[in-house]
């Protein structure tokens, strides 16, 4: 029986584990994180950052596979900390939980590896845990920021290990994601650096010296960063890439890199993929995942008092049934009071978890509004794809609406709407802007070219009072198929503070 353990984040590197060490490159800090791959039945004795020690073990791995893609949709990690038993779920949208008097996740687990086009996780066992001390941030303060000048969950995104239902014909080979995507209005976003660090790759320009091995792949739209900590980051798919951000510079946490786009690999779709590669436990490169960092960042930075979450997407055959899942919206006060979900057909319901049934085929955008306790409310959307039983193999006809600017908004002012189709070319777009103003037509390309610079149509709006709006984009395919997208736009009043 094998037991991987990687004492300061994948410190398996050359070098000192504890406290800073000299790195090619640079000094290295230690990271507050601690991983151990186990099989079932394994335990270990983990040394925490703060000198305390955890002793863990894994009791169990379940995975469910959905039966369209046979891909991994959801897990149950059943482990022991310090002798109190939780179950964990691995990646997606979870944040770590409090267990035996730390704190704990699970990144994933070996089913991934199971017809994984990727596998960049370098997992030798049946799990991946993470753990911190109770009273631990995930990362230290001032040492990472949100990559992007944009509100949280503008719109889509994928996120650690989230199958990638994209394309046009379904294939039982999967591709789970690695790393995060955040979409984002092409042209218009800021992409910044998260940590502060070495500039290793900028497009096709490539350091002549970095740590042998690494997983840095260059390519016209990407940008790769190490940081004090050994780790390298990948940011992908820019616009553009700004003139001083070459090889060899060290840039800032928060500092400009480039523009948001929808180059190089992108779908088509305007995203920022991000990315983080460290050693794991095994010894080789493997990602990081990222989402609670972001997380982390996002609150640090915006202090909001409440964020919805009704994140993955989900995949499914018409007549089926699934479950909308709102309980990983966070709270700073600590509780949710009321989740309340809002369906395509006006329908309502109540609850962190419920159960749809969808009878026909399309894309659909679901509701999510939560209220904590202290009456402070965020809406997210629930995105469900359901399958048309007389094209079993086909994905339905998509939407990627977004919006800019995202922060700021006051009353009068003009937000640019953008949208573009995927899997149809027939019909337009139909706005609703939430506010009673007249429905407005566009008609993007359906994404027959990816890297059109006018793939997406563009629409610009004037809020004239202040106030939260949802906002709906429609389209049908030629046999009626529809595809949904929503919006939340925040107004203030015209004399407020951005």
């Amino acid at each position: 029986m094998r037991v991987f353990l990687a004492l300061a984040f994948a410190a398996c590197c050359a070098g000192p584990i504890r406290g800073v060490a000299v790195a090619a490159g640079g000094p290295f800090h230690e990271p507050l994180i601690r991983v151990v791959d186990l099989e079932i039945g394994q335990q270990t004795t983990v040394e925490l950052a703060d000198g305390s020690t955890a002793t863990v073990r894994l009791l169990d791995v379940q995975e469910a596979r959905d039966p369209i893609r046979h891909a991994v949709r959801r897990t149950e990690v059943r482990v022991e900390v310090n002798g109190q038993v939780g179950t964990l779920s691995a990646g997606l949208y979870h944040l770590p939980i409090m267990l035996g008097g730390v704190r704990i996740d699970c990144a994933v687990t070996a089913g991934y590896n199971v017809d994984n086009v990727r596998r960049d996780y370098a997992l030798e066992a049946a799990a991946r845990l993470r753990l911190w001390p109770a009273d631990s941030p995930l990362l230290r303060p001032g040492s990472f920021r949100y990559p992007l000048r944009q509100r949280w969950f503008a719109t889509l995104t994928w996120s650690d290990i989230e199958p990638i239902d994209a394309g046009t014909q379904i294939s039982r080979q999967v591709a789970y994601h690695n790393g995060v995507d955040i979409g984002g209005a092409e042209g218009r976003v800021e992409v910044v650096a998260a940590t502060g660090g070495l500039v290793v790759s900028s497009g096709l320009a490539v350091l002549d010296e970095y740590d042998e091995g690494a997983p840095v792949r260059p390519r016209y739209d990407v940008v790769y960063l190490r940081d004090e900590r050994g780790w390298y980051y990948r940011y992908s798919h820019f616009q553009s890439i700004d003139a001083e951000i070459v090889p060899g510079r060290e840039v800032q946490p928060g500092q400009r890199l480039g523009v948001l786009g929808k180059e190089g690999a992108s779908g088509g779709w305007a995203h920022l993929h991000f990315h983080i590669s460290s050693r794991q436990p095994s010894g080789a490169w493997g990602l990081q995942n990222a989402y609670a960092f972001l997380h982390e960042a996002y609150r640090r930075q915006v202090d909001p008092p409440v964020l919805a979450c009704a994140r993955p997407q989900q995949l499914i055959r018409a007549g089926d049934t699934v479950e909308l899942d709102g309980s990983e919206s966070w709270s700073a006060c600590g509780t949710i009071r009321e989740y309340h979900w809002t369906f395509t057909d006006g329908a309502t319901a109540s609850g962190a978890r419920v159960e749809r049934k969808y009878p026909a085929p399309g894309k659909y955008a679901e509701i999510l509004r939560v209220t904590d306790r202290q009456g402070n409310v965020d809406y997210d959307f629930a995105y469900v794809q359901v399958l048309d039983p007389e094209r079993p193999n086909r994905y339905t006809p998509s939407l990627h609406a977004t919006y800019a600017p995202t922060f700021g908004i006051v009353a009068g002012d003009p937000v640019e709407f953008q949208v573009r189709a995927f899997r149809m070319t027939e019909g337009e777009e139909v706005w609703d802007f939430g506010d009673g103003s007249p429905p407005v037509r566009t008609r993007s390309d359906g994404n027959v070219t990816p890297l059109a610079p006018d793939g997406y149509a563009k629409v610009t709006h004037r809020y004239q009072e202040p106030g939260d709006y949802l906002v709906h984009v429609s389209r049908r395919d030629s046999r009626g198929v529809p595809a949904h997208a929503r919006l939340y736009v925040r107004v203030g009043p015209k004399d407020s503070n951005p």
